[in-house]
C-alpha cells in the first residue's frame, strides 16, 4: 500500500488506479489506518476507508465516504474519532457474561419464552395468565438450573389444596415442563429435570347434549328473546356445530348464501387449517335474520364498537348466555355443549363419524371417537328394526 501525502494537488489527480491493477490503496501518510481506496472501474468514486485491529489482531475496516462526500480534514476528523471510540470499547475478554443456566425463569420467560410462545402458540395469553398468577412467585428468582422435580411436584399438590382442579394443576406443570424443554433446545440447559413428570392425568372431559324437549325450549325462548343479536349467535352455533370464536370472527366474505357454505380462514381454525361448514336450512335462516348484511363485515358486529363507528366482531356473550339458558330451564348447559348437541344429532341421523369429523373440523379422528356411543346406539336402534326372532315391545293384545 502507497503512503502518500495527500496534498491538494495530489487529491484533485492522483487518486487513480493503475492500468495493471484493478484497485489499490493509498494510505494518508501523518494518519495511520486512513486510506483512499480506488478502483479500475471508469464509474467508480475513490472511497475513504478507515483500518482498525480487533483484539485478535485481525484487520476490520470502516468506511467513511467518497472523496466526493467526504474532505481530507473530515475523513482525519472521523478517523480520530472512530479510534478513540475503538480504543475505549471493551474486549470482549473484558466482558462477563454469566452462563447460560443462570439466567433466572422470569429472565427467560420475558426474553425467550414468551416472545417465541407469541408467535408458534394460540394460548399464549393462557400461559402468561398461569405464570404469572401462581408460576412467577414461587419460582421467578429461580436460576433455571436450580429448578427441581422435587419443588415442582410439591407446588403442583399445592395447588391441588388451593382449591384447583387436578386438570388446572397439570395445566400449570405442563407449562413449566414445556419451558424447560425449549431451554434444552436453546441450549440453556442441559436435561430437562421435569421429563417423565407425573401429572394427574384426570378425565375431565365434560359432553353435555341437550335432549329433543331442552332444544326445543332454548329455541323457543332464542326467536322470542329481545336480545337478537346473541340470540343469533346461539342459534347459529346450535345450526352449525361450530366454535364461539369461529362464529364471532365470521365474515360475509367468507360465506356463500347461494353455495350453502360458510368458509372458516386458518387463522381463526384452532386446526390451523381453514374449512368449508356447510349450512343447513336452519344456519341460513339465521343468516337472513342479521341485519349486518352490506353493513359491516362481520355477520355478528359489536354493537358497543359501532357507537363509536368502528367495525369489529362481537366480543363475547357469556352473561347474555347465562341468562337465556336460565330462562330456558337449561343451567348447565355451556355454549360449547351445543356444539356436542350438534354433533349428536348428526349421528343420531345416521351420518357417519367421518362426516362429523369434516363438519366440525377435528384435525385428529380420536377428538371424533367420543361420540362412537352415540353411533353405536343409532346402529342399535337399527338393528332392532330388523329383529324377527324376538320382535320389538309393541302394544300388547287385548
Amino acid at each position: 500500500m502507497p503512503v502518500v501525502n495527500f496534498t491538494p494537488a495530489f487529491v484533485a489527480s492522483g487518486l487513480v488506479c493503475p492500468p495493471d491493477k484493478k484497485k489499490i490503496e493509498y494510505s494518508v501518510s501523518d494518519e495511520p489506518g486512513l486510506f483512499a481506496e480506488c478502483r479500475a472501474s471508469e464509474k467508480a468514486v475513490p472511497t475513504w476507508y478507515l483500518r482498525l485491529k480487533n483484539s485478535k489482531g485481525t484487520n476490520i475496516y470502516k468506511k467513511l465516504g467518497t472523496i466526493k462526500d467526504v474532505s481530507l480534514a473530515q475523513a482525519r476528523k472521523q478517523a480520530r474519532q472512530l479510534k478513540a471510540e475503538h480504543m475505549l470499547a471493551p474486549k470482549p475478554e473484558d466482558v462477563v457474561v454469566a452462563p447460560k443456566s443462570e439466567l433466572t425463569l422470569d429472565q427467560f420467560m420475558t426474553d425467550h419464552y414468551f416472545p417465541h410462545a407469541k408467535i408458534h402458540k394460540r394460548s399464549h395469553k393462557r400461559d402468561d395468565q398461569l405464570y404469572r398468577i401462581r408460576i412467577k412467585p414461587k419460582f421467578g428468582d429461580l436460576v433455571l438450573s436450580a429448578i427441581n422435580r422435587r419443588e415442582v411436584q410439591a407446588f403442583q399438590n399445592g395447588l391441588l389444596k388451593e382449591g384447583l382442579s387436578p386438570a388446572s394443576a397439570d395445566h400449570h406443570v405442563k407449562l413449566m415442563r414445556r419451558v424447560c424443554n425449549l431451554a434444552v433446545q436453546w441450549e440453556f440447559l442441559e436435561k430437562n429435570p421435569l421429563k417423565g413428570i407425573e401429572l394427574y392425568m384426570v378425565d375431565n372431559q365434560v359432553e353435555n347434549y341437550l335432549d329433543q324437549e331442552q332444544l326445543a325450549r332454548l329455541v323457543d325462548v332464542l326467536r322470542s328473546d329481545e336480545n337478537r343479536m346473541v340470540c343469533c349467535i346461539v342459534m347459529f352455533l346450535i345450526s352449525t356445530g361450530a366454535r364461539l370464536n369461529e362464529a364471532l370472527t365470521a365474515t360475509w366474505k367468507n360465506v356463500s348464501i347461494e353455495g350453502g357454505v360458510w368458509k372458516v380462514d386458518a387463522s381463526l381454525s384452532k386446526s390451523k387449517k381453514s374449512r368449508s361448514i356447510p349450512l343447513n336450512d336452519s344456519a341460513l335462516w339465521v343468516l337472513d335474520q342479521l341485519e349486518s348484511k352490506g353493513k359491516s363485515a362481520y355477520l355478528f358486529p359489536s354493537p358497543a364498537k359501532a357507537k363509536d363507528e368502528k367495525d369489529e366482531a362481537y366480543t363475547t356473550i357469556t352473561r347474555a348466555w347465562y341468562r337465556l339458558r336460565k330462562k330456558a330451564k337449561v343451567p348447565n348447559v355451556r355454549l360449547h355443549d351445543l356444539r356436542h348437541s350438534f354433533a349428536s344429532l348428526l349421528v343420531s341421523g345416521g351420518r357417519s363419524l367421518y362426516e362429523v369429523q369434516q363438519i366440525l373440523g377435528h384435525s385428529d379422528p380420536k377428538v371424533t371417537m367420543r361420540y362412537a356411543h352415540l353411533s353405536a346406539k343409532a346402529l342399535q336402534e337399527a338393528a332392532n328394526a330388523a329383529s324377527v326372532i324376538v320382535p320389538r315391545a309393541g302394544p300388547k293384545a287385548a
